[in-house]
């Protein structure tokens, strides 16, 4: 799934492209994808785009009017750019929108048709797609703890939990766990103040290092390889390869729609993560899909119910 280093380049090239455009066409060949529909696709054509946002890992397009297309890529969204009035391709496509200067192609390579679109008018109806999440590189030391230890579930649970914090999913919670030399597995209530100022700090070096590894790599043209396993990557996708810090080879653990990559000499004091007491705290402690925890809806303090588990 593209998290916040992709979807932060998305935003920015976008906002070269496609702001001060006017849309030409919408063309929606996949009907599914299309979840609200207030306003209609027909009401937005001939409208100018105003605004390019992130919100979570969502992207947010502003058009005139107080409108917004709010695309949500799921794990095999992606977005390509392409010449004016291009052809969509076959069964991967969901969505062209037309513009005089290109086409912004939204494509899905998966069967199970996890992304989407919403149309909806007004900033208000924005709210409906913010999951509370903490926005980990402008949060306090203090502001990140009360987050973190908010409710008790494992480390790499709540990194990835958006009610909690902002655009962090599957891939890069890897690397930041093995910069911060945490288990994945370990319990947020357990976690001692040094090991929380490692883990923020290496929240935010990971996802700046990395969006400006990406920004460096797009330049002036459209992010088109966007994919969450990278060579640069210490452990994500890296399963039984070196550790670059220690040689040690990267363990896995798979479960629901999730898996954490880790280095054993690094991360878990040397102890390979596969045993029965595991498998019982991971069935309590995640959701049995994606889109369980995608929409997990943020409470009134703004974040997720607490936990008592």
């Amino acid at each position: 799934m593209p998290e916040l280093p992709d979807v932060a380049v998305y935003v920015e090239r976008l906002q070269a492209f496609i702001v001060g455009q006017p849309i030409q066409a919408i063309r929606i060949p996949s009907s599914f994808v299309l979840r609200t529909v207030s306003p209609a696709p027909k009401e937005l054509v001939g409208a100018k785009v105003v605004s390019i946002e992130r919100l979570g890992k969502r992207i947010v397009i502003g058009v005139e009017g107080d409108r917004f297309i709010v695309i949500h890529l799921m794990i095999a969204g992606r977005l390509r750019w392409k010449e004016p009035s291009a052809k969509l391709p076959g069964k991967l496509a969901l969505a062209g929108f037309d513009f005089p200067t290109g086409t912004l192609v939204f494509t899905e390579a998966s069967p199970k048709k996890r992304a989407s679109i919403h149309l909806v008018a007004g900033r208000a109806a924005l709210a409906d797609f913010d999951r509370g999440g903490l926005d980990v590189l402008t949060a306090t030391r203090a502001q990140f703890t009360e987050r973190l230890l908010s409710e008790r579930h494992t480390v790499k649970r709540s990194l990835t939990d958006p009610t909690l914090f902002d655009g962090i999913g599957n891939a890069y919670s890897d690397e930041i766990l093995w910069a911060a030399k945490l288990s994945p597995f370990r319990m947020t209530s357990a976690l001692e103040p040094a090991e929380i100022a490692a883990l923020q700090t290496a929240c935010k070096t990971q996802l700046v290092l990395w969006t400006d590894r990406l920004r460096a790599e797009v330049g002036d043209g459209f992010p088109d390889k966007v994919t969450a396993f990278r060579p640069e990557m210490a452990v994500h996708g890296k399963y039984d390869q070196p550790c670059p810090r220690c040689g040690t080879k990267v363990q896995r653990i798979v479960y629901a729609d999730n898996e954490a990559n880790y280095c054993p000499t690094c991360q878990t004091d040397g102890k390979l993560l596969a045993d029965r007491s595991l498998s019982r705290l991971l069935k309590d402690d995640w959701p049995k899909t994606l889109e369980e925890l995608e929409n997990r809806k943020a409470g009134p303090a703004g974040r997720g119910d607490k936990s008592t588990k």
